[in-house]
């Protein structure tokens, strides 16, 4: 019998319209002859889905259900790909928990730990064989005091809000003069801040998901961008960046890599697909910039490049996502 499957998109932020574009690959790719698919579109202001007549269908929160004609539907397991709040914060998962419905994401305290930056470089920090940057984490701009980050931290800097993501309202900064704006730019984003040291080096991104309980790891993007960092616009303008999958690792670095990947995922407590950011310091040294709990899943995002080079499809790809929620649900 198909399984009723919630494929739910949007969101409370800008990062909405990055979710509804993840959406159409995800859409795609699952195996009609396994599934019945039903589009959830979750905003501030409604929670919908609209078939393919264009009719929308309101969500009964009680019980996460919609009625088509009559008929209530319910579903088996939800597949978040909702960037940002409250997808990718928690808020949504401690919901689907309470109603009892499995979800394809990390879990509730996980998505809200790893939402936060300053909070996951701490717990990945007792991972052997990876490093921190050094950082100062900021609550409020009342608590900002630009002479003590000149002693505890060098030029350049790398800004953002400490819960945000697609670095929105991220900065670099190279002279102290341009600190306090790109503080005021990233609390414009939220409520609290970081301030990174930066680390030279090349980055690179790898995503990692579980089968059968096993941590896997996927072939590993270099991000080699023409802007001064991977900031909004390198991310999402065609031609400012170029993404090398897979990336021209020795295969020993890649295997190191890889075991430092599987580690920061089982320290994390991570289920799902998640993505890892991380700087390579003269080829050798690994350094953690932060992990994405709900990845991209446009035709041309890293985890779709990564899937292909890896010689799988994305309906194998997305139906053991499912099925693995569906396991963990027993």
């Amino acid at each position: 019998m198909k399984k009723n499957i919630a494929l739910v998109a949007g969101g409370f932020t800008g990062e909405s319209v990055i979710s509804l574009n993840s959406t159409k690959t995800v859409y795609k790719n699952l195996d009609r002859s396994k599934y019945n698919v039903y589009q959830i579109i979750i905003d501030s202001e409604k929670w919908y889905h609209e078939d393919e007549q264009g009719e929308s269908h309101l969500i009964d929160k009680n019980d996460f259900s919609i009625n088509i004609k009559g008929t209530k539907v319910t579903f088996d397991c939800a597949f978040i790909i909702i960037h940002g709040i409250p997808g990718e914060d928690g808020k949504l998962q401690g919901y689907f928990d309470m109603l009892n419905i499995p979800y394809t994401s990390c879990d509730a305290t996980t998505s809200a730990i790893t939402m936060n930056k300053g909070y996951t470089k701490q717990i990945v920090s007792a991972v052997p064989d990876l490093n921190i940057a050094k950082s100062v984490q900021l609550f409020s701009l009342d608590s900002y005091k630009q002479a003590e980050i000149e002693q505890n931290l060098g030029l350049p800097l790398f800004v953002k809000p400490n819960n945000g993501g697609s670095s929105i309202g991220m900065s670099k900064v190279n002279e102290w003069d341009d600190l306090d704006k790109a503080v005021q730019r990233a609390f414009a984003e939220g409520s609290e801040v970081l301030i990174e040291e930066f680390i030279s080096g090349r980055e690179f991104t790898v995503g990692a998901y579980t089968v059968d309980g096993e941590v896997n790891v996927l072939p590993i993007t270099e991000i080699i961008t023409t802007k001064e960092f991977f900031d909004f616009e390198a991310k999402y303008t065609a031609g400012l960046t170029n993404e090398v999958t897979p990336a021209e690792l020795d295969n020993e670095l890649v295997e190191r890599i890889g075991e430092i990947i599987k580690r920061t995922y089982i320290q994390l407590n991570c289920k799902g697909m998640v993505r890892i950011d991380f700087i390579l310091k003269d080829n050798k040294d690994f350094y953690f910039i932060e992990v994405n709990t709900i990845p991209g899943q446009s035709e041309n995002s890293i985890i779709p490049q990564q899937v292909r080079a890896a010689g799988l499809t994305l309906t194998y790809f997305y139906g053991n996502l499912i099925d693995e929620a569906l396991k963990t649900a027993k």
